[in-house]
């Protein structure tokens, strides 16, 4: 079950990081989805990290560096994938 919602939250995560991002970004879906999952995880690791990974309640400090870890992946990952997709059409 846990991995139906890595996939569900990387999946929200990613559409909402596309939706943040200026300009169209080209990436399928699923690479999108990818690079929300990975948000989500280095959102998490910060979260531990400063001591707010689980807190009573909501722990929306955790969900908005999720968003921001999701919003960093994804702009990241445009760049290298229209990198490589421009290397790929050139040749």
């Amino acid at each position: 079950m846990s991995w139906l919602w890595a996939i569900i939250v990387g999946f929200v995560l990613g559409l909402i990081a596309k939706a943040i991002l200026p300009g169209k970004q080209h990436q399928p879906l699923w690479l999108t989805t990818l690079f929300g999952i990975a948000g989500a995880v280095l959102g998490n690791a910060v979260a531990t990290w400063i001591g707010v990974g689980e807190t009573k309640g909501i722990d929306w400090t955790r969900h908005l560096l999720q968003l921001i870890g999701a919003v960093v992946i994804v702009g990241l990952g445009e760049m290298m994938y229209g990198a490589i997709k421009g290397k790929r059409q050139m040749t």
